[in-house]
């Protein structure tokens, strides 16, 4: 038996519509019910408001039941308090739906960087950081007008069932055009579905590839400028560009078609509706009257119900993208603090095997002591960042074996002992507004004095002391801006501030001099004589102040130090 499987786009709108129902809080729910009761109050008072105009604008259909309200005075009263009621009603569903979205908006972004902060670093290791950078900020933007649009299919459709009850009720033969008009709703919404799909999911790639152009520009220009690449990377941008203009504008082309063909069809079918409804016997002209107010009254729902459509599809592919980054494993629970069987001062690394590189790598004998310095030295590519991953409790090896002076120790009570770090990379640069915000974000109970002293290790006081808005100095203006070194200095300042219990520096000194590098190297040793302090250099100029060298050289693990009298064998 062959089974035919939903479309692509039927199975991700109804896990969209699962997950963002899974995400709502109570209050959030409460919300949406309360939202849904006055849509429904909205469709009653706009469908009542329709009813009661009609004898103010024709008093000669003023007849029995309905319309039998007593004098225009009355009716004219009528008719104000449903509008006001109406309008009322109306204002205040928009605004519980725009917090509804706003709160929407919030969670989907406070969910996704949980996630990614959590995430091991593995699993990100094949994840572009422009398409990282387009989940967090803008591919947000586009699914919350999808839950907007989600919303507005509901006014819509508690409107239509409350318009039509009243036109059913009013005249019950337009029972029978029920079937019809639902059959013509269903035909337009899938109207034009396949290419809208094809269009946003283009439209979120081509965001990302934007993203992509943007990252990190003024060191980037730097780098076309010095290949004389201007017209290239011109070029480039400009397609992804056009891309996304025409992607847009077709997106609007097809709500604008799709609108043309229910307009076009609901011209037909209302006309068609009321011929024969005229030519019905037992139909008075104050129902035909009554039944076209709300008919017409009904199709710029129907106008907005096609629109919601099209948003809610081109939602599904940036949600899709969403999805993807909330499905990423997540790093192990913390172990607990490790029970101390006295003071730990030594960690020894028995054995260590990491991959990438394809081949791995493998270490023996690595003694960690606090305050002492270990340099790991090697050529680009031979596994250093694998190594000090695993170093950092960061990223799992293939194989681990350590002990301290009591006893053995598993990658566990390894990371219960490391865990206090602190980690800085060659790329990595503040992301704070100012100096201040800077050290005070690695080090929230830092007092003016610790700050001072941080910055004095570092080689900085100076240059803040030369600034008129001293430890208040902008890092990104044009007026202040720091230079390579100075960044990699404040990062530096960061761990001493941090007194962490491992501190590993990937290149973070690589854009200092020599001289610059030592220097600072040594002042961060000297003020963290609990920490256990890694350096990965290629400066060969490091060893001199290295307790510690481990040098990898393809399948040769050398170590040079005091705590060793020969090389190891792996």
């Amino acid at each position: 038996m062959i089974t035919r499987r939903p479309p692509p786009d039927a199975m991700s709108a109804g896990v969209m519509v699962r997950t963002l129902a899974s995400l709502l809080t109570r209050g959030e729910w409460i919300g949406t019910l309360c939202y849904i009761a006055l849509s429904l109050g909205v469709a009653l008072s706009g469908s009542v408001a329709a009813l009661l105009l009609v004898p103010l604008v024709q008093p000669s259909l003023l007849g029995r039941g309905l319309f039998s309200m007593g004098g225009t005075d009355a009716q004219a009263i009528a008719f104000s308090v449903a509008t006001v009621a109406f309008a009322l009603m109306r204002w205040q569903s928009a605004r519980l739906g725009a917090w509804l979205v706003g709160s929407l908006a919030r969670t989907l972004r406070q969910r996704v960087h949980a996630r990614l902060m959590g995430a091991p670093m593995a699993s990100l290791a094949n994840s572009p950081s422009a398409e990282i950078a387009n989940v967090l900020t803008y591919n947000i933007e586009i699914i919350v007008p999808g839950y907007g649009a989600l919303q507005q299919l509901l006014v819509a459709a508690l409107t239509s069932v409350v318009t039509l009850a009243f036109a059913i009720w009013i005249s019950p033969w337009l029972v029978l055009a029920v079937p019809v008009l639902v059959v013509a709703g269903v035909l337009v919404s899938r109207s034009f579905g396949r290419e809208q799909s094809l269009v946003s999911r283009r439209y979120v790639r081509d965001l990302t590839d934007l993203f992509w152009h943007s990252e990190d520009f003024p060191r980037r220009l730097r780098h076309v400028r010095s290949f004389e690449r201007e017209s290239a990377e011109e070029a480039s941008h400009h397609a992804v560009s056009c891309r996304l203009a025409q992607g847009y504008g077709r997106q609007l082309e097809l709500i604008a078609s799709s609108r043309l063909v229910l307009e076009l069809m609901a011209a037909l079918g209302v006309g068609a509706v009321f011929m024969l409804a005229h030519r019905w016997q037992g139909i008075d002209q104050g129902s035909l009257v009554a039944v076209c107010l709300l008919l017409v009254r009904l199709l710029p729902s129907l106008l907005l119900t096609r629109q919601s459509f099209q948003q809610w599809r081109s939602a599904v592919p940036a949600f899709e993208l969403w999805q993807k980054y909330m499905q990423l494993g997540t790093t192990e629970t913390a172990a607990p603090p490790l029970q101390v069987r006295g003071e730990v001062e030594v960690i020894y690394i028995d054995r260590v095997r990491v991959t990438p590189p394809a081949a791995g790598l493998t270490l023996l004998d690595i003694e960690l002591k606090p305050g002492e310095l270990t340099l790991i030295s090697g050529r680009s590519g031979i596994g250093k960042t694998s190594l000090v991953d695993v170093l950092a409790g960061m990223a799992e090896p293939e194989v681990f074996l350590a002990h301290d002076r009591f006893g053995p120790i598993g990658l566990d009570d390894y990371r219960a002992h490391v865990r206090r770090g602190a980690y800085v990379g060659q790329q990595v640069r503040p992301w704070q507004r100012t100096v201040r915000e800077c050290l005070l974000w690695a080090a929230p109970g830092a007092t003016e004095q610790d700050l001072g002293n941080a910055l004095r290790d570092v080689g900085l006081q100076m240059r803040l002391d030369a600034s008129t808005d001293g430890w208040d100095t902008a890092l990104d203006n044009a007026s202040s801006r720091f230079s390579g070194g100075e960044l990699q200095r404040l990062m530096l300042a960061q761990v001493i501030l941090r007194k962490p219990r491992l501190a590993i520096l990937d290149e973070a000194t690589s854009a200092l001099d020599t001289p610059s590098e030592l220097s600072v190297l040594k002042a961060v040793k000297q003020r963290l004589p609990d920490t256990i302090v890694l350096v990965v250099s290629h400066r060969a100029g490091v060893a001199d102040i290295a307790d510690q060298h481990i040098s990898i050289e393809d399948s040769l693990v050398q170590r040079s130090a005091t705590h060793f009298a020969a090389a190891g064998r792996l």
